[in-house]
């Protein structure tokens, strides 16, 4: 199984966050499956790839260390794909929400840390 961890803090109330995330998966062209106040799921449609390939997005909004101003969350991205080849699919779809939540318009990336 492919699995990749990335944390952010961006400048954002968690409050706002939430809805932002949940487009911004979307926009990525995952169904959103659950989600709560601190909790995302998202897939990937099928279709396009194999069905070991799939997708499967967690987001985590920290909302215990977040402030009025910072919301700390992780994401874990994975699939059933083994990693044979360091640039395999799940790897290059992380690599693009990762972008996607990093250059985002609707808050100010504060850190990113890759796991």
């Amino acid at each position: 199984m492919a699995r990749y961890t990335c944390s952010f803090i961006v400048s954002i109330p968690s409050d706002h966050l939430l809805p932002l995330l949940v487009e911004l998966l979307q926009d990525c062209q995952l169904d959103i499956q659950y989600h709560t106040a601190e909790y995302i799921i998202g897939r990937e449609v099928p279709g396009n790839v194999p069905f070991p390939k799939l997708i499967t997005v967690e987001v985590l909004i920290d909302k215990s260390k977040s402030t009025e101003t910072e919301t700390r969350m992780s994401i874990v991205i994975k699939n059933e794909e083994l990693p044979l080849h360091l640039d395999n699919y799940c790897r290059q779809m992380f690599e693009l929400i990762k972008q996607s939540i990093e250059s985002s318009r609707h808050w100010h990336l504060i850190e990113s840390i890759a796991g």
